[in-house]
């Protein structure tokens, strides 16, 4: 593999053409990220449906109330 100039952890596969990267910390700490934001996701998606559920009961106690 050939290193790729100015970048200390890619190289280019010279077989396939590719640039690989070899920095094993930031992959590492891309998918801590990406998890993490997924869990958030997910918990974000719940508050939504919550407070949805919430309108709507509201709602429908608001017209009880003046009917």
């Amino acid at each position: 593999m050939l290193p790729v100039e100015g970048h200390k952890s890619l190289f280019r596969d010279e077989s396939t053409n590719a640039i690989v990267n070899t920095d094993t910390i930031a992959y590492d700490n891309y998918m801590n990220n990406k998890i993490t934001n997924s869990d958030k996701k997910v918990e974000m998606d719940e508050v939504k449906r919550e407070l949805a559920e919430l309108k709507s009961m509201l709602k429908d106690l608001a017209s009880k109330i003046t009917s």
